[in-house]
């Protein structure tokens, strides 16, 4: 697909965005991180696997609900549904990224000629969801204001087996004022759905993380002073599971770049 979409240049426009219109730019071949997208409406993270290891995947997130909080699952090579009514999951999401024997075999803006028929599609919850809450507090959110991707990290920190699938969590990280921290965990507590309270608060050596500035996903924000590093579980777990487990085939989107779905937020969170 050509690149050629123009993006909304004005962040307040990104985020009025309906969801339908935002997938169309991206079909159209906008690449683009959805972080501050389409406010009020949730956003996904995809591992889409054959058939046969469906199960594996469904268990893995049943186990490991934290990073892997399921918010829908389509039919064997099925490619629309509630989750985006007249979308399609393989053209529909900003970039793509395919694995091939547990490695990563590169990263595409559709999925058109790779898809199969027995392939299924799981989404899962995003903190990404979340994100308006906290600017609607006060709370910055680092990588929307300097305009890059949020910055995600492979732990040493083990998922709990399932099946055929084994890997490390994964995290992302937003640096928050340290006075705000509690306001952090409270406001996001209330989207279990979409990974809810952080899982790690400062040292990030005790996850095994050796250097904030060398991300594994995404890009390198700047903590400012007087911020602490807090940790959510992210949703490209899963894919860090599929390279660690040797999948034959599987396909994601790449970390950062999000199904934006029609379901609204409100309808994840808890009082």
């Amino acid at each position: 697909m050509v690149v050629s979409a123009a993006e909304p240049a004005d962040r307040r426009e990104r985020a009025a965005l309906a969801p339908a219109g935002a997938r169309a730019l991206f079909r159209e071949g906008l690449v683009t991180p959805t972080s501050g997208w389409c406010d009020g409406w949730a956003q996904a993270n995809l591992i889409v696997v054959p058939r046969d290891w469906a199960f594996d995947v469904l268990l893995f997130a049943q186990r490991n609900p934290k990073p892997c909080p399921v918010l829908g699952v389509l039919e064997p090579g099925e490619v629309s549904g509630t989750l985006l009514r007249g979308g399609d999951v393989r053209t529909d999401v900003p970039l793509y990224t395919v694995y091939e024997h547990g490695e990563a075999a590169g990263t595409r803006t559709d999925l058109l000629d790779v898809w199969r028929e027995d392939l299924v599609t799981f989404a899962l919850g995003c903190s990404f969801t979340f994100e308006a809450a906290l600017q609607e507090a006060g709370i910055p959110v680092a990588h929307i204001d300097q305009g890059v991707n949020v910055p995600m990290y492979r732990t040493t920190v083990p998922c709990e087996p399932a099946g055929r699938l084994s890997g490390p969590l994964v995290v992302s990280m937003r640096p928050v004022p340290a006075s705000r921290v509690a306001d952090a965990v409270r406001i996001t507590s209330r989207y279990p759905a979409v990974h809810g309270a952080p899982v790690h608060v400062g040292a990030p050596e005790e996850l095994g993380i050796r250097d904030l500035s060398a991300p594994d996903y995404g890009d390198t924000v700047e903590i400012p002073a007087g911020h602490v590093p807090v940790f959510w579980a992210c949703g490209v777990t899963p894919q860090a599971a599929v390279l660690a487990s040797g999948v034959p085939f599987a396909l994601g989107h790449a970390p950062g770049h999000m199904l934006v779905t029609d379901l609204p937020d409100w309808q994840y969170q808890v009082p």
